[in-house]
């Protein structure tokens, strides 16, 4: 018989486990999107070592990481030992993380090997979808899915490096809409297939009141949000949320030019025991920095729109690094 989503209970009991989660969406500076990252020509232990060390040192005790079907696809037990190294890594500098499995965001037709270089000025120019507009469309291509999502949970399903599973980033983005719902309902099915120990999530990006995104909610063991917004409409968010009686992770925020940022927004989650995970770590080619509505050649912006350190890992602001540092010392959990 199939698992099935968790009880309130379950849900409480694991927060209470894990406590607070501070982290970050990781990409390593060196790989402009995430078939970079994971590939093995540009698999970048030496930078992921030195930035998982930054992190640590900002005392972010989780990050958000980007799995992407074509490089598993291609290769997949070689694919799983650069997962598990990334883990080890991350764990040595006391670090848990949170993997994505599928992402409908930009690029629809990825594909491997050599990556476009990133697009001057413009905010996550190469970012890659995984699997892609077609394999997700295609019923027939979702043998290969299953057996992806089936091969991921079911070998780091009970490994306490990984403490949630977000299965599919902003399901829905670029004109996608409904057309992504089954995939998100199947990959549920898949993973609970397997019985992993961390919970099951997919972010409410958008519409939180749409019928895709209830089934978000309705699935999801423990509920995840994403938001960009200002401090007022991020807590007309939290109220609308905590109605549901689980445990919140905000899994995207930080944009810093609409007053989202990290002494904003962090009292407020603090407030409500809400797990957070801002975007960008380190300043690289993905270009996070800038912001959604910079053309193809402008200038890097005065104001950050996303990430935390220059590549020397020197702060972006030194009082955002102190901040994170002041907040760590505190939990909402009594």
């Amino acid at each position: 018989m199939t698992p099935t989503r968790w009880s309130e209970e379950k849900a409480w009991q694991w927060q209470r486990k894990v406590g607070w989660l501070r982290g970050c969406n990781y990409v390593p500076r060196t790989a402009v999107n995430t078939i970079e990252m994971w590939q093995a020509e540009t698999f970048d232990e030496q930078t992921i070592e030195q930035e998982l060390g930054w992190a640590q040192a900002v005392c972010l005790n989780s990050v958000r990481v980007f799995l992407h079907y074509l490089v598993w696809e291609a290769e997949p037990e070689a694919f799983k030992q650069r997962l598990d190294r990334f883990l080890e890594i991350a764990q040595r500098h006391g670090i848990r993380a949170m993997l994505v499995l599928f992402d409908d965001c930009f690029n629809k037709e990825p594909k491997l090997g050599p990556q476009e270089p990133p697009i001057p000025g413009v905010c996550l120019s190469r970012w890659a979808a995984s699997p892609g507009r077609p394999r997700v469309l295609d019923r027939t291509a979702w043998t290969g899915l299953e057996a992806y999502v089936k091969d991921i949970v079911g070998s780091f399903g009970n490994d306490e490096r990984v403490v949630v599973w977000d299965l599919y980033n902003e399901p829905g983005m670029e004109d996608m809409g409904e057309q992504s719902l089954p995939l998100v309902e199947a990959s549920f099915e898949w993973a609970r297939e397997v019985s992993p120990s961390q919970p099951l999530t997919v972010a409410l990006w958008a519409n939180f009141e749409d019928t895709m995104h209830r089934r978000f909610a309705e699935l999801s063991d423990v509920i995840s949000f994403h938001t960009y917004s200002p401090p007022e409409e991020v807590r007309e968010t939290v109220d609308r949320l905590i109605r549901l009686n689980r445990p919140l992770l905000c899994t995207e925020f930080l944009c810093r030019d609409r007053g989202n940022t990290f002494a904003n927004i962090i009292p407020i989650f603090f407030q409500h025991r809400i797990s957070w995970y801002f975007w960008g770590l380190v300043a690289g080619k993905t270009q996070a920095y800038c912001h959604w509505s910079a053309k193809p050649g402008d200038p890097p912006p005065e104001v950050w729109q996303h990430d935390l350190f220059h590549p020397d890992g020197t702060p972006y602001d030194p009082s955002e690094v102190e901040l994170l540092r002041e907040w760590a010392k505190r939990t909402p959990f009594s």
